[in-house]
């Protein structure tokens, strides 16, 4: 067993240059025996594309954490960049003021299973692997649909939403 006896950073550290770093604002929803849930999440990404495969790591204390594990599926909405209030909603910044967190929202789906947010890029999976590292279930979920959206996605970086856009040169140098 390979030990690394190195100091971890400093946590305000961590957090600190993680601030730094630009991620796409996703909900993840899921519905089944475990109840219907929906949570803003940042951490999602990409695992493979043999078989296609995406992560999200949630809170593993959290509702949403058990509702996926016991639900077994959940749906990524990547939110495009009109959707901030969609994003504050599912973060639960409105939880005193509304109870149902879908409640006036756009979305597909039929009970037991799990929403799709009207105008997200949608990725629709069953719970494959879940692993928990630290104060957070990194779930690995094998995706079973995709629904796309051409709209812009909504980002967050340093406590703040943002819009993607484009490098004028980049564009350029793309288009020849």
């Amino acid at each position: 067993m390979f030990r690394d006896n190195t100091a971890l950073v400093p946590r305000d550290h961590f957090i600190a240059a993680m601030r730094q770093v630009a991620s796409s604002v996703t909900v993840v929803t899921t519905d089944g025996v475990g109840g219907l849930h929906g949570a803003t999440v940042s951490a999602f990404s990409s695992v493979s594309a043999d078989p296609p495969t995406v992560l999200v790591c949630l809170f593993a204390e959290s509702r949403i954490a058990r509702a996926v594990s016991a639900n077994g599926t959940f749906c990524v909405n990547v939110l495009s960049e009109d959707d901030a209030e969609i994003a504050d909603r599912f973060a639960g910044r409105h939880d005193d003021l509304v109870a149902d967190r879908f409640f006036g929202i756009n979305y597909y789906g039929g009970a037991g299973v799990a929403p799709q947010i009207d105008g997200s890029t949608s990725f629709h999976c069953v719970s494959q692997q879940t692993i928990r590292s630290g104060s957070h279930l990194i779930v690995l979920g094998h995706v079973r649909d995709v629904l796309t959206s051409s709209a812009s996605p909504l980002t967050y970086r340093n406590g703040c939403y943002h819009q993607v856009m484009p490098q004028p040169k980049l564009a350029l140098a793309a288009a020849t």
